[in-house]
């Protein structure tokens, strides 16, 4: 655990960052609809900036950090989202806290990337998944500082001030991992030096590989799920669905931020376990994939009225749909370690597109509705909605039946 402590935990740090800043929006999602008169397409776009920023920064730092290693690279990501955050908590207008919101995204873009780097170089390939899920295990705290905590922020300083102490909080992250992090693996000489355009070719390899085709849209879009639903539309379904006041809905939003920290150690763990003994790397990834379909399920019901049954329904979507690093690892292990910055930032980038899309549709498919009496968005829509998602899992999976050539 020293190691750890070392290695992946100030990287972790900036996951905490990245997952408290997605998840604030869910919890302050509300408050900026009414105090900027955001439409709920308006409100999924001001969410998928975010993740369009995110998306676009996939790539280059992705290269980036197979060039120039994870301490470089999150010393300076760690700067620019404490540049974003103070950009939102000075906003004049929606215009203004989208732009800070794109810079946030690329702040913290590489978050999983670069824990997923230093344990590709640290640990031996059993163990990866597992200690990337207890360094996403600490990224969920973020979850849950921004559920019940914030909700009780807000009335003393603000959202506004909410957006000042994560700019704090990206300053200290960034002089920790500096100081923390080793430059490279251990025994790992330098990367060779090849021309630019030959390292960006390897993408082109990488998206072309059959394992990549056959595994990375089911992957990238079970982690989507994850930051569609914890980054914006799971508190308004809680109040427009649901019918639930603000405390208890940051209580829920608590289960799910649960659900996630529960889900990252545990699917992790239980991927290296399985994998040691013999079972297929992408075994537990399957089974969350299942998992979660039958959550959305659920939901299409309308299963309201009780409390506990609403809490157990989001803390399994939320562990199901934690499983995603655990089948980052699954497909990374098909490439070298040099490629492991470029394999995960190929998955992320698709799942942040996804991010992007299912943000603005459901905003769109909920817009088809009049807004009710109480300026929230009719149940229905909310259904048509998780419906779409599940066929699009269906989809996904047909695409891991083909078998793969080449």
């Amino acid at each position: 655990m020293r190691k750890f402590a070392r290695i992946t935990l100030p990287l972790a740090g900036l996951n905490f960052v990245n997952q408290a800043s997605r998840t604030m929006i869910a919890t302050l999602g509300p408050l900026l609809a009414l105090e900027f008169a955001l439409s709920a397409s308006e409100l999924g776009l001001l969410a998928a900036m975010f993740f369009a920023a995110y998306a676009a920064a996939q790539l280059p730092v992705g290269l980036a950090i197979d060039l120039w290693g994870s301490r470089r690279v999150q010393t300076v990501l760690g700067l620019v989202a404490a540049s974003g955050f103070l950009i939102c908590a000075l906003a004049a207008g929606p215009w203004w806290l989208a732009f800070g919101r794109v810079v946030t995204g690329i702040g913290i873009s590489a978050g999983l990337i670069a824990m997923l780097k230093v344990n590709t170089q640290w640990y031996p390939r059993d163990r990866v998944a597992g200690m990337t899920g207890l360094g996403v295990l600490v990224g969920s705290l973020g979850s849950i500082t921004a559920t019940v905590p914030v909700a009780l922020l807000v009335p003393a300083i603000g959202w506004r001030g909410i957006f000042v102490l994560l700019a704090l909080m990206s300053l200290a992250v960034s002089a920790w991992i500096w100081a923390s992090v080793p430059e490279r693996g251990p025994g790992a000489a330098p990367p060779p030096r090849r021309s630019l355009a030959a390292e960006v070719a390897e993408f082109g390899r990488i998206f072309r590989h059959p394992a990549f085709r056959r595994f990375g849209p089911s992957v990238a879009l079970l982690s989507a799920l994850n930051f569609t639903y914890q980054g914006l539309w799971a508190g308004p379904w809680l109040r427009d669905v649901a019918g639930l006041a603000e405390a208890p809905r940051a209580l829920l939003l608590l289960c799910y931020a649960a659900g996630l920290m529960a889900g990252s150690v545990g699917t992790g763990q239980a991927a290296s376990l399985l994998q040691r003994r013999g079972g297929h790397p992408m075994l537990v990834p399957w089974l969350a994939m299942g998992g979660i379909v039958l959550m959305q399920l659920l939901l299409i019901q309308q299963p309201v009225g009780n409390l506990a049954v609403l809490g157990a329904i989001w803390f399994l979507f939320a562990l199901f749909s934690s499983a995603g690093p655990a089948g980052y690892a699954a497909i990374g292990q098909r490439f070298g370690a040099e490629l492991a910055g470029r394999v995960a930032t190929a998955i992320n980038v698709t799942m942040l597109v996804l991010v992007f899309g299912l943000q603005n549709a459901i905003g769109w498919i909920l817009d088809l509705w009049p807004r009710t009496a109480a300026g929230g968005w009719d149940a229905a829509g909310y259904g048509w909605a998780l419906g779409l998602t599940v066929a699009l899992q269906l989809v996904a999976a047909l695409g891991m039946l083909r078998p793969e050539r080449g």
